[in-house]
């Protein structure tokens, strides 16, 4: 698998924790979690359900706020940051692919991908829409809405949406959860495909050994440590 060229890191965790109260009492996902991620670099963590892997997702995607420790954005603390300015830092700088596609469902394949554009009031959101949608084989659903498009394309849509203002990190949480083998593998390889042209770096949650071997690290979230080797 290639090396990155650029060791700097984009995306840093240090002495992450997560803890919820739950009826049964406390449940820590995770504590003292490090990670450091380079730019360019595609990673892929994997873990068997609950184990908490998608929290960590959105921990280091600035969604959510851990319970101890910190996320540091191209050495920027989201940590130390508010909802609206965390979502104002990932604005043109991250990228999410959610399992569930989250499209908006009254508006079109075109307008799902145009809107990330709009809220940041960038110009031709129309046209770059159209032509992203182009590239991952949908330039005649651009008009559909995502009821009338089918899981795969509905997740084309999404990865158009979350390729369209060129990410420096993208996030991907179980993109082929809910699809067909075939169909997943077309999305994969779309995936990595733009992941090239764009240099842009992938953080993938899978439960598919195949997918996580494509990437240029691995690592196994198991009773909350991060580990280079399936235990």
């Amino acid at each position: 698998m290639p090396e990155s060229n650029n060791s700097q890191p984009i995306l840093q965790a240090e002495g992450l924790g997560m803890r919820f109260d739950a009826a049964e009492g406390p449940i820590s996902l995770f504590e003292n979690l490090d990670l450091s991620i380079d730019a360019g670099d595609s990673w892929a963590i994997l873990g068997t359900s609950g184990s908490g892997k998608s929290t960590l997702l959105g921990l280091l995607a600035g969604l959510d706020l851990p319970s101890a420790g910190r996320v540091l954005l191209s050495g920027e603390d989201l940590t130390a940051l508010n909802e609206d300015e965390r979502a104002a830092r990932r604005q043109g700088r991250v990228g999410f692919v959610f399992q569930a596609f989250h499209l908006l469902s009254g508006l079109t394949a075109l307008e799902n991908v145009m809107l990330p554009l709009e809220l940041a009031g960038q110009p031709q959101a129309a046209a770059r829409a159209r032509e992203t949608l182009e590239r991952v084989g949908l330039a005649a659903r651009v008009r559909h809405y995502p009821s009338q498009l089918s899981g795969g394309e509905q997740q084309r849509v999404a990865l158009a949406r979350a390729f369209i203002a060129a990410p420096a990190v993208l996030f991907a949480d179980e993109p082929t959860g809910n699809l067909d083998h075939k169909t997943g593998e077309q999305v994969i390889d779309l995936l990595f495909d733009l992941n090239r042209q764009h240099g842009t770096t992938l953080i993938l949650v899978t439960h598919d050994q195949s997918v996580a071997d494509r990437c240029q690290h691995v690592r196994y979230l198991r009773d909350g440590v991060l580990r280079e080797e399936a235990v």
